[in-house]
């Protein structure tokens, strides 16, 4: 990237700009059982720019989670938003026999997305020739976060307890993981029984990434309490940093959307810090010369109110 081409995107980083979408952009998924339908939403304007692969949460879909990918793709990403096979708008039943592979269709169906990125992009008018696909991250929320880190390097540890297959993508060079589950050695005994992928390991998760937990996320899949959702961070090498957020639930103040039955912690100025920092982390992450993430940790910290503690390593 030339000087001028960084500037546009620290610019971009700064000001929200119009944003353009697609949907449903489908992708054939043969053994899939249904083609895979993605959102895309990208900056009207700026080249060079990078590109975010988001998962949803269980029951979602590419229509929820504006609170991220509207700001992110206002302020200079290209955003994916896959609908995997839980969504609510596929009404796939429990008893279809996709239902105990549905964590290996979701990683999947995020790297069919990365697969299919020239189609993506053919699909928003203007973006053909402006998405950098040297610089791709990963994304996602509660179970979305364990399929986006997957792809930064965890595995998923077979029933015998040895790390399972690596399913790590070399394309994606860091990752926001919001409320991520942690290990599964204090899983509920109905969890270990029906939901066994909930057994991660992060010893191989090398990529840098955002952990965002809340402090008040309780989970009925566990039997430990908030600090949970901190064991990625605790147990994953390499550069990572830890947002926790004071007061937070399970939806961290309202990702999924404000309204959403999920919300149940609603806090426009919480999903706004993430809004923030998430981006800082991600421009900085993928362009080394950018010193956002730095600038916004320092302001965080210097906060006489601050709504979480940020810790890196």
């Amino acid at each position: 990237m030339d000087a001028q081409n960084a500037e546009d995107a620290r610019t971009a980083a700064d000001a929200p700009v119009t944003v353009v979408s697609a949907k449903p952009v489908v992708l054939p998924a043969p053994g899939r059982g249904e083609d895979l339908q993605v959102r895309v939403s990208a900056p009207a304007t700026g080249s060079d720019l990078p590109v975010i692969v988001f998962s949803h949460g269980f029951g979602w879909s590419m229509n929820g989670y504006a609170p991220l990918a509207d700001f992110w793709a206002a302020h200079g990403f290209v955003v994916i938003q896959p609908t995997h096979l839980d969504s609510r708008t596929l009404g796939l039943p429990a008893e279809d026999p996709r239902t105990p592979r549905i964590w290996r269709f979701r990683i999947e169906d995020l790297t069919r997305a990365l697969d299919g990125l020239d189609v993506l992009e053919a699909s928003v008018p203007g973006l053909a020739g402006r998405i950098d696909h040297d610089r791709i991250a990963a994304a996602g929320h509660s179970w979305g976060a364990q399929s986006a880190s997957t792809l930064l390097g965890a595995r998923v540890l077979d029933p015998d307890g040895a790390p399972g297959e690596d399913l790590s993508d070399p394309r994606v060079k860091a990752g926001v993981l919001l409320a991520l589950t942690g290990l599964g050695d204090s899983l509920t005994p109905f969890t270990a029984e029906h939901l066994p992928f909930l057994r991660p390991s992060f010893d191989t998760m090398t990529a840098p990434a955002l952990i965002v937990a809340g402090d008040h996320d309780r989970s009925h899949l566990s039997t430990r309490g908030p600090d949970w959702f901190t064991d990625p961070y605790t147990h994953s090498p390499g550069s990572k940093s830890l947002l926790t957020l004071f007061g937070a639930e399970h939806s961290l103040g309202g990702i999924p959307g404000y309204e959403a039955a999920e919300t149940t912690d609603e806090s426009p100025a919480r999903v706004a810090l993430i809004q923030q920092l998430s981006t800082a982390f991600l421009r900085s992450a993928l362009h080394p010369e950018d010193t956002g993430w730095t600038a916004a940790a320092t302001a965080l910290d210097a906060d006489p109110e601050p709504l979480g503690r940020l810790q890196s390593k």
